[in-house]
């Protein structure tokens, strides 16, 4: 073979299929696991990547990859530049490290999944290199961060994220194994590599890359650009497999893309929208959170799910809405429980701040800009204890975020409220209308409970505060506290108070 041209033995080895003589097909590729459903077998021989590459290839690749990021590390391992970098940025970093870093691992086992159970021999090589990437891609999370634990311990749960009961990890933990660790192999295809990746992931790595290197964070902007850049070779997944599922069974297509689209939207405020509209320094913010959504997501998504003849998802107008309130809502939330997450939340309500958002965004003023007021004047004040939460919010039973996070305060089209659903004797709660259905058709293949459960059925001993946190595993060292120690709230503190504190008089 080594004497060959590529050309002439790569369609050869790719396309390797056996014939079984003493089993079933179905004993090899069992359905529940396989997913062809209404697909004939043979139609699966038309699956084709349209990217290719061989095994020798993709480790000089790799390996060239490896060399330009490590050599970026080792290089800035002595500077300074963590240092400098912004508080709020740090909790971007931290964030990402946490609530990603251990997802990267958990998807070898989804690209195994279809490396084993694909049912073309072509998307089972596919997915060998995406599950090798994924490795990669661990590694260099694992790695990066560990330097940075020495510095500041909350980076820490990198590695100690996913083995613990903090509530966000609980929450991206049922999206990620409804993404890849429930699903078939097809309905895995079509969830992680085309509506996950070849979407979700670009709001997470290129725009978050774009604002690193803004910020100054070169390690941060050289890691996530070289994972990336792996993203287009194992996404291809996705593009075949819909092809072959949208001409025998196009429902479940439409159906598969709609629940994980939503499903990641509203994570993906959660994890990204802070981040970017918040955690990154004003003067170094590309776009607002909105923009980058609208630009990389909406155009890119319908432009992409239309040309297979997807229609947009049942609530897309509820979706295009939320751009406008979600990650305000949970960035307000991920402040006031602020002890219950491994970073440190920023308030970003500087008075030029608050300029910004609400150029962004026209209704921001009307619909959270009071509550920021309440805060400040509590913080001025001295009562603390009001900034500070005295029990947990009412959780969604699909997405496992506050109930009241699709919603906000004067907005009558989005009120806060819950959509609950009684079944099998038990009540549980939602926040959206979308999101009950999506329990609803998928419910026996949801498994986590939410934290409140959890708490009503005697699972956290101590059932206050201080034992939620516990049970969260949220030590003093690492629990998260506001990034700037409060001196924002100075901002807002009446004329006169400003004036007497100026002349020696105190606050």
């Amino acid at each position: 073979m080594a004497r060959l041209k590529r050309e002439q033995w790569f369609d050869l080895t790719r396309d390797v299929e056996w014939e079984f003589t003493h089993v079933d097909h179905e004993a090899v590729y069992p359905e529940w696991i396989s997913g062809t459903g209404k697909i004939p077998l043979d139609d699966w021989k038309q699956w084709k990547e349209p990217y290719v590459t061989s095994y020798p290839e993709y480790v000089a690749t790799q390996a060239e990859k490896d060399a330009g990021a490590y050599s970026v590390k080792a290089a800035l391992e002595r500077s300074s530049v963590f240092d400098t970098l912004d508080e709020g940025w740090k909790s971007a970093a931290k964030m990402h490290f946490g609530g990603i870093a251990l997802i990267e691992f958990i998807a070898v086992p989804a690209e195994l999944k279809m490396a084993r159970f694909g049912l073309a021999p072509s998307w089972r090589n596919t997915a060998v290199y995406g599950a090798l990437d994924e490795i990669r891609h661990t590694q260099l999370n694992m790695w990066f961060a560990h330097e940075l634990v020495e510095k500041d311990p909350q980076f820490d749960w990198t590695q100690k994220a996913y083995h613990t009961n903090e509530w966000g990890i609980i929450a991206a933990r049922a999206v990620f194994d409804g993404l890849m660790m429930n699903p078939n192999a097809v309905d895995t295809a079509i969830q992680l590599p085309f509506t996950f990746e070849t979407g979700f992931t670009n709001l997470q790595f290129v725009g978050l890359a774009s604002d690193a290197l803004a910020s100054g964070d070169i390690n941060f902007a050289n890691m996530i650009s070289s994972i990336q850049t792996d993203e287009a070779r194992h996404a291809q997944q996705g593009g075949p497999t819909l092809e072959i599922l949208m001409e025998h069974d196009p429902k479940r297509a439409q159906w598969v893309i709609d629940k994980t689209f939503w499903a990641a939207a509203r994570l993906f405020s959660v994890l990204t929208g802070p981040a970017m509209d918040y955690y990154t320094p004003l003067e170094h913010r590309k776009q607002s959170y909105k923009e980058f959504m609208e630009e990389w997501i909406v155009d890119q998504f319908v432009s992409s799910i239309e040309s297979y003849g997807l229609k947009k998802p049942w609530y897309w107008q509820e979706f295009l809405d939320g751009l406008e309130l979600w990650h305000h809502s949970l960035a307000l939330g991920l402040w006031f429980w602020r002890p219950t997450v491994w970073w440190m939340p920023k308030a970003g309500m500087r008075k030029d701040e608050r300029e910004w958002l609400n150029e962004k965004y026209p209704r921001f003023e009307q619909e959270f800009g009071f509550i920021w007021d309440q805060i400040a004047e509590n913080i001025n004040s001295g009562n603390m204890e009001q900034t500070l939460p005295a029990t947990l919010p009412w959780l969604c039973d699909l997405t496992h975020l506050p109930i009241g996070t699709c919603g906000a305060p004067n907005n009558p089209k989005y009120p806060i409220k819950s959509y609950p659903l009684t079944y099998g004797g038990k009540t549980y709660h939602f926040d959206s209308k979308v999101s009950r259905q999506i329990w609803w058709e998928d419910r026996d293949l949801l498994h986590q409970n939410s934290v409140i459960h959890r708490l009503l059925g005697g699972e956290i001993a101590q059932p206050d505060v201080p034992g939620i946190l516990a049970w969260m595993g949220l030590t003093p060292e690492v629990m998260g506290d506001d990034a700037e120690g409060y001196a924002w709230a100075a901002e807002y503190l009446p004329s006169e108070r400003v004036a007497a504190a100026a002349a020696g008089g105190g606050a």
